[in-house]
């Protein structure tokens, strides 16, 4: 949907601004690929150390069983030099932040590691930077319409493009994390650790509120604040993922008697 959404605003724009539309729509989509690409390098900073099997062999060991099991590389681990809680994942590797070791034990960690692996695996660390930046490319072909274009329907039709992508896109990144957990709890040996880190996480927001990138995947749900709420939140909440964690587990554990 997100494509069909992106290719009727780039078409609107060609058909009624002709050549001016076209470059307009080249000349972003080229500096939106430099940032998406600028993203992506930039997402390795100087306070990230990447991990050796013998630093923590645990952690190691277990990531590797994880990608094995999810039929993906083993991927490279960095551990952020920072007390606040946080991990994320972007191209093959996954980070984690010197805070989570302060405030989960290893089966949580762990856990958190099978979320970025998910993602990883679902293809979230492509698709997470093209649509993010996906939607400045649709913004700013409907301010150009709105602009230049002397049709009043193309301008409302741009317009209308560009709200239906932030809906969708709304709703795509929320089902992405919700894939994602999914996909964690079949990697880890104890499925409810995922729902313990979260639970402990939640205490943990007001410090994270400043760390958020929307661009990488991570663990980080929505923070929940009544007078900062977002016209178009792209995380589920705590409650919503906790809810849907525990249903899975059930239903996995029904399965397992059944097949058993």
């Amino acid at each position: 949907m997100l494509k069909l959404i992106f290719l009727a605003q780039v078409l609107i724009t060609i058909l009624y601004l002709g050549k001016l539309g076209l470059l307009f729509v080249v000349g972003v989509f080229l500096i939106l690929a430099g940032l998406y690409l600028w993203t992506i390098k930039s997402s390795l900073k100087k306070k990230q150390r990447k991990l050796s099997y013998e630093d923590l062999p645990w952690l190691y060991d277990g990531i590797m069983r994880m990608a094995n099991k999810a039929g993906i590389a083993t991927p490279e681990i960095y551990l952020l030099d920072d007390y606040i809680p946080n991990a994320y994942s972007f191209r093959n590797s996954i980070v984690l932040s010197m805070g989570l070791f302060e405030v989960l034990d290893e089966e949580e960690i762990l856990a958190v590691a099978a979320h970025e692996i998910g993602h990883i695996k679902n293809g979230d660390t492509v698709l997470f930077p093209l649509i993010s930046y996906g939607r400045y490319l649709m913004l700013a072909i409907a301010l150009l319409n709105f602009l230049i274009s002397r049709n009043t329907l193309v301008s409302l039709a741009s317009f209308i493009f560009y709200l239906l992508y932030e809906v969708r896109r709304s709703d795509y990144l929320k089902q992405r994390e919700f894939k994602a957990d999914e996909t964690a709890l079949r990697l880890i040996p104890v499925p409810l650790a995922l729902k313990r880190a979260l639970e402990e996480l939640k205490y943990y927001e007001d410090l994270r509120i400043e760390v958020k990138e929307s661009a990488l995947p991570s663990i980080e749900p929505k923070i929940e604040r009544p007078h900062q709420k977002s016209l178009f939140e792209t995380h589920p909440s705590y409650e919503e993922r906790i809810w849907k964690i525990m249903a899975e587990v059930e239903a996995m554990t029904l399965r397992g008697r059944i097949f058993n």
